[in-house]
């Protein structure tokens, strides 16, 4: 008897580690398992053309810009992103549509007896899934993000037709090294030979490493940042874009707000430049309109996403040290009175690290996301405290952004953050 979508999903979830669930002991140090599932497909990844995107921050927001531009240019466009935040299928969609649950419980029903003795992980199998689903639906072309890293990704067995790397900051360290060039050379690893590669930032510590590879790749090289200016001086809301120095656009109003996009916007259109060149056809006006309907078009969460006016209450999933400078940044620039922070983490993050970089003057209300990672609350507020961060600690998350609200005067700012899961339980 066929199995049941849920049933499928228990099977995945349950069965087999999970980096998101469960952290580092789900990493593995190879891709053996990924092509063995890939030669079980007959290897659907080479059906298909594809963006392979790395990098610690902006892959989640710079992916769904491109998807949108794709779709509003009339391409098939598939879209495979992680983690998700309500539901498993956001993980893999076309032209913003997720995947069937059909889909999911008739691939996991076809293949579960192979999959026992593959033993993959979570992460694997989504790809396996994700990759057969793009080569059934015949798609266009197909955004995929890195789970983690880069060179030992499950997803770097494409071959794609550009490589991105956004950008590259400390986080998961344990897995891919504790330095930045440690980090970059990991996220490298997806280069392909005689492939253009888009460095989102240049970044003069790291600059050596992405040029080095490139070089030996064969690979041209593009620094968005040294090709698109992205300022934001004008009026509310309304961003001014050059190219080598000419006006691109005079006023795009991107439905991704937060002052990082800025970066992620040069970088997708950097992307966009070169796949022109590879023969896809996506104007300036189909651009505009994709990076001004990104949200309502490929369904993107979590970031920088107003939940609801007065008080003011927004949530944010940056949870590394260059995503939570990013949201501190935004929160200064943001008028309010007092700052009230739903506040959970993960525990196999450098907690200490973001505590102490926290505003003091905020109320802190502490909890922990619905998942084996979560850091329990209690924990949190004595790890808060020697940063002078205080508050109150909650059962749940909904708890604490509902005590929040109950707190916040009219003109204050009520801030949900620290993990993609405490988000993910209130958008």
């Amino acid at each position: 008897m066929a199995i049941k979508y849920h049933e499928a999903l228990m099977y995945m979830y349950d069965q087999l580690p999970m980096f998101q669930r469960i952290g580092t002991a789900a990493y593995k140090a190879n891709l053996d398992n990924t092509w063995a599932i890939c030669n079980l497909l007959n290897n659907p990844q080479h059906h298909f053309k594809s963006i392979h995107i790395a990098g610690t921050n902006g892959k989640g927001s710079t992916s769904h810009m491109l998807s949108a531009a794709f779709q509003e240019a009339g391409y098939k466009t598939g879209l495979y992103t992680s983690p998700h935040l309500k539901d498993f299928r956001e993980r893999i969609k076309i032209d913003g549509k997720m995947i069937s649950k059909k889909y999911v419980a008739q691939f996991i029903d076809q293949y579960q007896l192979e999959f026992m003795r593959i033993q993959p992980s979570f992460f694997e199998m989504t790809v396996g899934l994700a990759f057969q689903y793009f080569k059934d639906k015949k798609v266009d072309i197909a955004i995929v993000e890195t789970g983690l890293g880069g060179r030992l990704d499950s997803t770097n067995v494409i071959a794609p037709i550009m490589s991105i790397i956004t950008n590259i900051s400390m986080d998961h360290m344990s897995l891919l090294g504790n330095t930045l060039p440690l980090i970059a050379k990991e996220k490298a690893g997806i280069m392909k030979p005689n492939t253009p590669v888009i460095i989102g930032e240049t970044q003069a510590e790291i600059k050596s490493i992405f040029v080095n590879k490139a070089k030996e790749s064969k690979a041209k090289i593009y620094f968005a940042d040294k090709h698109f200016k992205v300022s934001n001086h004008l009026q509310k809301g309304f961003l001014k874009v050059s190219h080598e120095h000419n006006v691109y656009f005079e006023k795009l109003n991107p439905q991704l707000k937060g002052i990082y996009q800025t970066k992620n916007i040069a970088t997708a259109l950097q992307a966009i430049e070169i796949a022109k060149t590879l023969d896809f056809k996506i104007s300036k006006k189909q651009t505009k309109d994709a990076f001004q309907n990104v949200i309502d078009t490929t369904g993107f969460l979590g970031r920088w996403q107003v939940l609801q006016n007065k008080p003011l209450c927004i949530a944010d999933t940056g949870h590394n040290e260059a995503g939570i400078k990013m949201v501190l940044k935004q929160i200064k620039q943001t008028p309010h009175q007092h700052l009230h922070f739903v506040l959970g983490m993960v525990n196999d993050k450098d907690i200490t690290t973001i505590l102490s970089l926290l505003p003091k003057n905020a109320i802190y209300y502490f909890c922990k996301a619905n998942i084996p990672r979560g850091l329990e609350a209690n924990e949190l507020a004595s790890l808060a405290l020697p940063f002078k961060l205080k508050g109150k600690v909650f059962k749940s998350v909904s708890a604490a952004f509902k005590n929040a609200k109950m707190q916040a005067a009219t003109n204050d700012l009520v801030i949900v953050g620290g993990s993609t899961f405490t988000v993910a339980e209130v958008v």
